[in-house]
């Protein structure tokens, strides 16, 4: 075990003296020493349940035989630092989890690790750890929030951001919209619609990282604590077994998460994540992958916002199991790949019955032959862009309108909220990518204004920066080269005309060449003053066509 190292042997007296400290005993010392992760905190709803989580890890842990031992990560809510200067700091904590969670496991010889975390940059941050520690380990998130009610339907998150939208265009009452507050978040949890908490949740089951149901069961289900429980007792056997992260996540496993992510619909950001993740696997990955599984994988879950239904009829449907099953029909899914479950993914889902056809489509009538998210290219994205396609109102597909520029969110909030954007409008927000913003914000707020507005069929809204899962309609983000690194988006003058063709896989700006090499000469892209950790963020990431890496 890589614990004995620190345990065993006269010259390690010292180490033993430190755990006697932490009041362990001869028997604890002498086990395996399993690090659990936890994300718990109490500002963010997602992870406020992540106490009773980790203390059921605990409990698995210590009943197949080893010793568990706690340490934390932290997490950014992007709900609460949305639309200000704080949705600076989400994506790049994403890398700050892996980076302190490496040197925790380091530093104090753990032999395995249970991941707990819940919400948006937890789960790849901890995937990327896992993957650069390659020591057992297994994850269980905190699980899904319920679906709220108002006047007799179904809301999430993205429910209250339109509402706001809704409020400012006068189409209902300050009443309403305090009800849609009140109401729209009914309990602990990740918000319940597919969004970026959920769909990395999703996708460490088709991972091969997480158990069967680790994206779905809801948060406030007792089913989560068993699952908590079977975690703990499974990152044993795996460390009896030597099964390794890098064991499972391979190249296949990969293909795997973004065949079923296709499937699902799952949040953009997830074209930011699953790179970055293969990457610590030692694996590369482009954008044109994504498009070449989604040309085969039909779209089979019309999940909140993209349709009526959530997370919690997902499990009750079957969950992800029954969805990797339905794809396997078609043999969609790598069935081979080992998972920590100790089985093959092909054992896994054998027999997972899809128990709902209006939440999981069968494979033979899905919501679309292609998948739920489309990667575009063109003369204002050569190196890539990102649009959740199953969100989009089929008649802005294809878009065709003058550009309005916006130099950040802020600036075009303001001119949504003043009744400036109309319709044919395509809004331009730039210097909000990884190195602009700096830190890649989440354009919620613009978005769900636009679609509160009712102008969700006839406005597109492009950007730099991302979207949060909560996001839907013609919005493609993630455009690389980012303004900030040169980008065309950069040089995009108001009334430029732009053509985005989603079903052609295409965005572009339809100004003469000669033009464009005109402004292009003359173009320094805008710096900002900068200090403390984003600075040196800013410093070293890249674009977010590969992933928003550090390097």
């Amino acid at each position: 075990m890589k614990s004995d190292s620190l345990k065993k042997g006269m010259n390690n007296a010292p180490h033993r003296a430190l755990y006697h400290a932490l009041g362990l005993t001869e028997e604890e010392i002498d086990r395996p020493l399993v690090g659990i992760v936890s994300s718990y905190n109490e500002i963010v709803p997602g992870h406020m349940n992540l106490d009773k989580i980790v203390d059921a890890v605990k409990l698995g842990v210590a009943m197949a035989g080893g010793t568990p031992i706690v340490f934390p990560a932290i997490a950014v809510c992007d709900g609460i630092a949305m639309g200000h200067t704080g949705m600076k700091y989400s994506l790049v904590t994403r890398d700050l989890i892996a980076d302190s969670t490496e040197a925790m496991a380091m530093a104090h010889g753990f032999d395995a690790l249970v991941m707990v975390p819940n919400c948006d940059k937890n789960v790849p941050g901890l995937l990327m750890a896992a993957a650069r520690l390659n020591l057992p380990t297994v994850f269980v998130s905190g699980g899904p929030m319920l679906a709220g009610h108002v006047d007799g339907a179904k809301t999430s998150f993205s429910s209250i951001s339109e509402a706001v939208g809704a409020f400012n265009a006068g189409k209902i009452s300050k009443e309403k919209l305090y009800e849609y507050e009140c109401k729209t978040c009914p309990t602990c949890g990740s918000c319940s619609g597919m969004y970026t908490a959920n769909s990395m949740n999703c996708l460490t089951e088709a991972l091969g990282m997480g158990l069967r149901g680790n994206g779905t069961i809801p948060a406030v289900y007792s089913a989560r604590i068993e699952l908590a429980k079977h975690a703990g007792m499974a990152v044993m056997e795996m460390l009896r077994k030597d099964i390794r992260p890098r064991d499972i996540m391979t190249k296949d496993a990969i293909m795997n998460a973004l065949t079923v992510d296709m499937a699902l619909g799952c949040s953009t950001n997830s074209m930011l994540h699953l790179p970055a993740i293969a990457h610590e696997c030692g694996i590369e990955i482009n954008l044109d992958i994504a498009n070449q599984i989604s040309e085969k994988t039909p779209n089979l879950c019309h999940l909140a916002p993209a349709g009526r239904t959530y997370i919690e009829e997902l499990d009750e449907a079957g969950g992800v199991y029954a969805v990797m099953n339905e794809l396997n029909k078609k043999g969609l899914i790598h069935t081979d790949c080992m998972t920590v479950t100790g089985k093959t993914v092909g054992e896994n889902i054998e027999g997972c019955v899809n128990l709902n056809h209006d939440v999981i489509r069968p494979i033979d009538h899905p919501y679309s032959e292609t998948g739920g998210i489309a990667v575009l290219r063109g003369n204002l994205a050569p190196e890539g862009s990102v649009v959740k396609r199953s969100a989009v109102l089929p008649e802005m597909l294809v878009h065709e309108g003058p550009a309005r520029v916006f130099d950040c969110e802020e600036d075009a909030q303001a001119a949504i909220n003043a009744g400036k954007i109309v319709p044919g409008d395509v809004v331009v927000i730039r210097y909000e990518g990884p190195k602009g913003g700096p830190g890649m914000r989440e354009m919620l707020n613009p978005t769900s204004s636009i679609m509160g507005m009712g102008l969700g069929n006839s406005v597109a809204l492009i950007t730099d920066g991302r979207f949060s899962g909560a996001t839907r309609g013609a919005c493609v983000g993630h455009i690389t080269p980012e303004a900030a690194s040169g980008g065309l988006i950069g040089v995009v003058e108001e009334g430029d005309i732009i053509s985005i063709n989603i079903p052609e896989n295409t965005i572009e700006l339809k100004v003469d060449e000669a033009i464009l090499a005109e402004r292009k000469k003359n173009f320094v892209p805008k710096t900002k003053p900068l200090s403390g950790y984003l600075k040196r963020y800013a410093a070293l990431v890249s674009g977010g066509a590969s992933g928003a890496i550090l390097n």
